[in-house]
């Protein structure tokens, strides 16, 4: 897969980032903030686990099923425009919800929320990339990763404190407002970036783009950084209460996670553009790190949980601007939206993989093994490549002394 020079792409000034940002923040908070208050302040509408488990999966089956046809859209009309038709879409599903406060309004939100970010989300990734020159692509995504993580920290935090004080309709206006300020501010500052004229893409075209290792590589590392993540915020808190641990102590185990991902993923992307980082070696290290935070996850205690999400906060903060830089690298600007989706495709399927591998594990032994599962299966991607380096390596040796 050879990427072809965006002809758009040159420095984007800070005014112009700043909307893509907030975008990236809005879905986060958005799925987070909702997610974490369901269970326990909307009794009316969730009237058992079967369906709180169900409104979760709503926004995420959305998006699996959305995102890379919101990608392809993007590629064939602009980024710029379904970016801002998402934005004002989920401010109108959050809306709905406000005026028509019932449980089944319930439901058709948050549908309409995932579908919403399922357009914005990606649109704003290829203009991350669209904006910036190669050279800056690590920085500029490892600041749009930043704030999607301050976006995931603060939404139980804030989102709690909301509905406390005004339930979830009070929730659920802050997000109207949210989706409509940012669309007024994308309007007004992201500049119009046209389409670029592109061949005809068969499916076989397509089918044989994203098996190219070029796109498999950081999408599957990202798969498994989502995976983490979210095995991290799920199930961290649930070791930390079988450790005797209180709300406070376990709630504090998160938020080190999501402050170690957002403080590494600036770092991440300035060292990679720098040359002072490679997005294998960065790849390798941040999965490597990440299985031994889960393995630290087994250990009983505060110490285990503490230790268990900084390291996995490091190790997906190294993971996600190098993903996506790689992904822009190789991919043809024409064609940046479609793949954007797609591996943003992969980290909803990453996301919810890995508490479902984690749980089936767990309900046939103990959590500590659902977290060995999980951290051998992130450490199998190195090792394989390490095995194939040393074996590449010897038979090269072999040849020369012959």
């Amino acid at each position: 897969m050879t990427a072809t020079p965006d002809p758009q792409a040159a420095p984007a000034s800070a005014t112009q980032m700043w909307p893509l940002y907030a975008a990236g923040f809005t879905t986060a908070f958005g799925a987070h903030g909702i997610a974490a208050n369901l269970g326990g302040h909307s009794d009316d509408a969730v009237t058992s686990l079967l369906v709180l488990g169900g409104l979760l999966a709503l926004y995420d089956g959305a998006e699996v099923v959305l995102k890379p046809l919101f990608g392809t859209l993007a590629d064939r009309i602009g980024a710029r425009p379904v970016l801002l038709g998402g934005l004002v879409a989920f401010a109108v599903a959050s809306a709905a919800y406000v005026v028509a406060d019932g449980p089944g309004w319930l439901w058709a939100a948050r549908l309409g929320q995932g579908a919403a970010a399922s357009a914005f989300s990606p649109s704003a990734s290829a203009l991350v990339a669209r904006l910036n020159p190669a050279a800056k692509h690590g920085r500029a995504f490892g600041s749009y990763g930043f704030y999607k993580s301050v976006g995931y920290t603060l939404g139980p935090l804030l989102g709690g404190v909301l509905v406390w004080a005004g339930g979830l309709r009070l929730l659920f206006s802050v997000l109207a407002v949210l989706g409509v300020t940012v669309a007024l501010w994308a309007a007004l500052a992201v500049p119009h970036v046209p389409p670029l004229p592109k061949q005809r893409q068969t499916v076989l075209d397509l089918a044989r783009r994203l098996a190219d290792p070029a796109f498999l590589r950081p999408t599957a590392a990202l798969a498994g950084a989502t995976a983490a993540l979210s095995v991290g915020v799920g199930f961290l808190p649930v070791s930390g209460a079988a450790a005797g641990l209180g709300t406070v102590a376990t709630g504090a185990a998160v938020s080190v996670l999501a402050a170690c991902a957002a403080v590494v993923q600036p770092k991440a992307g300035r060292a990679l553009d720098d040359g002072r980082l490679t997005v294998r070696a960065g790849l390798t290290a941040g999965l490597l790190i990440t299985a031994v935070g889960l393995a630290c996850a087994m250990l009983p205690g505060l110490t285990g949980v503490l230790l268990a999400a900084a390291l996995i906060g490091i190790g997906t903060g190294l993971i996600t601007p190098l993903g996506f830089a790689a992904l822009a690298a190789s991919t043809p600007a024409e064609r940046l939206g479609q793949t954007m989706g797609s591996a943003e495709l992969g980290r909803e399927l990453g996301d919810a993989g890995g508490p479902l591998l984690v749980a089936a594990v767990a309900s046939l032994a103990t959590l500590a093994y659902g977290y060995a599962a999980l951290a051998l299966l992130l450490a199998t991607g190195p090792a394989l490549a390490l095995a194939f380096a040393l074996a590449t390596r010897r038979r090269a040796a072999d040849a020369g002394h012959q």
